[in-house]
């Protein structure tokens, strides 16, 4: 996997800070017509038409919308598991019934989630997924994804590998943060493809 040298993590900081900070600029019309966009894309994807299971999450501010998306694999019976946040940083699983299973959660100081009010699945009941869906702030050319510095998805990812679990890795983005390079580190993996509402862009993992 390419890496040059050790990350600098001020150099993720001020990344993810100037994406972030470009996402509240837009406005509820602007994150209401991306989302529907990308529903539609991503809809499109034949892992996605094919899916049984998706495990995906409830997007939150300016993060690109996932709720359409969310409600449309419902429609379709597809099962669909969202993540709890565990005190460690790790991530627990429930199922997805419609707006009415989501529970408003504040972790610490930070942003509130929307995570499944009921039953909790255990965190390897991501490895029963056809697809997962990963949050980010910008992907590059090689698939690399720039997280929101939380560390969940890298132990997601773990555990697929341990589990010998290969579902479709796709990354749910705005157009401009699809970017030529961000800081990788060796024990990052590629994802996918990255949804946009304008197109899917797919990467070939090794």
């Amino acid at each position: 996997m390419p890496h040059q040298g050790p990350v600098d993590e001020h150099d993720k900081r001020t990344l993810r800070r100037d994406f972030l900070a470009a996402r509240n600029r837009l406005t509820p019309d602007d994150v209401r017509e991306s989302a529907d966009a990308l529903a539609r894309r991503a809809l499109g994807l034949p892992e996605v038409a094919g899916a049984r299971a998706v495990a995906a999450y409830v997007s939150v501010g300016a993060e690109p919308g996932t709720l359409a998306l969310l409600d449309a694999l419902r429609a379709r019976g597809v099962r669909v598991l969202l993540p709890a946040l565990l005190p460690d940083n790790d991530l627990d699983w429930g199922e997805y019934t419609g707006e009415d299973s989501l529970a408003r959660v504040r972790h610490g100081g930070r942003m509130e989630l929307f995570e499944p009010a009921g039953e909790r699945l255990g965190p390897e009941a991501v490895t029963r997924a056809d697809v997962v869906l990963l949050p980010g702030v910008a992907v590059d050319g090689r698939g690399l994804r720039l997280g929101r510095g939380g560390g969940s998805y890298d132990r997601v990812l773990a555990r697929l590998a341990a589990a010998g679990a290969r579902p479709a890795l796709l990354v749910l983005l705005y157009d401009r943060e699809v970017v030529a390079h961000v800081p990788a580190e060796p024990h990052d993996r590629p994802v996918d493809a990255v949804v946009t509402p304008s197109g899917v862009r797919r990467f070939h993992r090794h």
